[in-house]
């Protein structure tokens, strides 16, 4: 090895001193989702005032983010920053949806409060709506670093990119994986191991639509397989367990696997 190999590697790890690690970044998000869901904290607030100085103190945080992380070179990173929390009633309030989707398909939940304190897939979709807010702001790296860290928590891979209505559940939630352009409808619901993938995977199909739509009210479950940018599945259908779907399927569909399922009973063991 050369003297000016050793040279790259040194510059690189000083560009990256400058740069919050993942974990710093992902440390931020959850300040901001437990503030405005006080039931994952024990932090206590005195007043309002408070809590518009801790937004404040986000907003501000962001922006040194941004900033450290490159996220544009001719961009107004306070600007973008601004932007992302005009947001927050927004997202709060269609979080609320999801919750509320959550409680209600669930027969086990026994609160609101369960939900929002121990489930996985609120967990995950409060990430992933977070960075989808910043992805639509073209902020680069950070709705990523963002998504990726939930995943690593949940088990549940959504791409910030992804388009997600509101009254969204997730049930278990492990193995789901949702692609980039991904468009799910209102009051969608998703087993564990569910993958909304694409056909086929090249660098040039980067701008295309390469994943599925989910219309209004359906239910997949576990295992389900639906893949490619072409395939939709309509309004009010239900997709059985280990169903592999790349067509689409029309308004009101109910798919499902026919493989037959022998049980026998009665049989004898000689002992």
């Amino acid at each position: 090895m050369n003297e000016d190999f050793f040279r790259q590697i040194f510059q690189k790890q000083k560009d990256a001193e400058e740069v919050p690690s993942n974990k710093e970044i992902a440390r931020w998000a959850t300040e901001l989702i437990r503030l405005i869901f006080p039931e994952q904290s024990k932090r206590p607030f005195a007043s309002i005032d408070d809590i518009k100085a801790e937004f404040g103190q986000l907003e501000k945080e962001l922006s040194r983010i941004m900033v450290a992380t490159k996220a544009c070179d001719h961009c107004n990173h306070e600007q973008l920053s601004q932007d992302l929390f005009a947001q927050i009633p927004e997202l709060y309030r269609v979080l609320k949806t999801d919750i509320q989707a959550i409680f209600n398909g669930d027969p086990a939940a026994k609160s609101e409060f369960e939900v929002i304190r121990a489930y996985p897939g609120f967990y995950a979709i409060s990430f992933y709506r977070l960075a989808h807010a910043l992805s639509v702001l073209d902020v680069p790296l950070i709705p990523r670093i963002l998504t990726e860290y939930a995943h690593s928590k949940t088990g549940i891979d959504i791409h910030p990119g992804a388009d997600i209505d509101e009254y969204f559940h997730i049930d278990h939630g492990t193995g789901i994986v949702i692609g980039e352009t991904c468009k799910i409808g209102k009051h969608v619901k998703l087993y564990q191991g569910v993958t909304m993938g694409a056909l086929s995977v090249d660098k040039s199909m980067a701008n295309t639509k390469r994943h599925p739509t989910v219309e209004d009210h359906v239910v997949i479950y576990s295992g389900a397989t639906i893949l490619g940018g072409e395939t939709v599945i309509g309004h009010h259908s239900i997709i059985g367990g280990n169903v592999w779907l790349t067509k689409s399927v029309p308004p009101g569909s109910s798919v499902y696997n026919t493989a037959d399922v022998v049980i026998s009973t009665g049989r004898k063991i000689n002992l």
